[in-house]
């Protein structure tokens, strides 16, 4: 299960909880040369101390800035050498129904959902391009795939990386780069507390209460990805527990 993990140079955002420091425990495991990017410096201090990364493997990340990705990616080619593989994770999740007009949490989701895969991408090409080899991991949604009431916006940002992603997956073939998208559905994070609404917010929980299943079933699936052969290119996961009907 983790062939082709060991030394890999793996960039993480959203790392300092959830999906990505999942993926990040599990791919230390493996032998993984991890830097992690998140906002929360603290989180992303305690997380790399458990895991022996060192103070280096930690860079304090915004993704709604340009610069704080090109930094993060930058650093861990400063650091290793190269970048093998990004997981561009970092992402909310306020629902709201559209009447509502939670404009400043459509604002949100679209910088940091969209733009942020976006930095991340921008940030690694130029590297994996020089390098002639890569593995730009881009996380969706089941609500990339379909849309209830009020998920109208979240649904459209993650359909926007699953379009932007399969944009990025044919152009980068000359580059020999891979590109993965994986789109989770409720999976045991902090996304949930996301949601600004108090009435959309309990029936959210009382779902993921209900049926989520731990984020190590994520990490996972990051690991299956990268550890093919480099010939082979797993494009899309979509995974949801087993009891979600949604």
């Amino acid at each position: 299960m983790t062939d082709n993990i060991r030394d890999k140079v793996v960039v993480i955002t959203g790392a300092s909880s959830g999906l990505g420091e999942a993926a990040a425990r599990l791919l230390a495991e493996g032998g993984a040369k991890l830097v992690l990017g998140a906002r929360r410096l603290d989180r992303l201090e305690a997380l790399a101390s458990e895991l022996a990364l060192g103070k280096d493997a930690i860079v304090q990340t915004d993704v709604t800035r340009v610069d704080d990705v090109r930094r993060l990616v930058d650093h861990a080619v400063g650091l290793h050498g190269r970048v093998d593989v990004v997981i561009n994770n970092a992402g909310l999740m306020p629902h709201s129904p559209l009447e509502r007009g939670k404009v400043e949490d459509w604002d949100r989701m679209i910088d940091v959902n969209i733009k942020g895969v976006l930095y991340g991408i921008a940030a690694a090409l130029p590297h994996m391009k020089t390098q002639k080899r890569g593995h730009i991991i881009n996380v969706s949604s089941v609500a990339g795939h379909k849309v209830n009431p009020g998920g109208a916006v979240y649904a459209a940002t993650k359909h926007a990386v699953r379009v932007i992603s399969e944009g990025l997956r044919q152009e980068v073939k000359p580059h020999n780069i891979r590109t993965t998208i994986i789109s989770p559905g409720a999976v045991a994070t902090e996304l949930p507390d996301s949601v600004t609404e108090a009435d959309v917010a309990q029936g959210v929980r009382a779902l993921y209460d209900r049926v989520a299943i731990p984020a190590d079933s994520f990490a996972r699936t990051v690991v299956f990805a990268m550890s093919q052969p480099d010939d082979v290119d797993i494009n899309e996961i979509l995974f949801r527990p087993t009891a979600q009907e949604y």
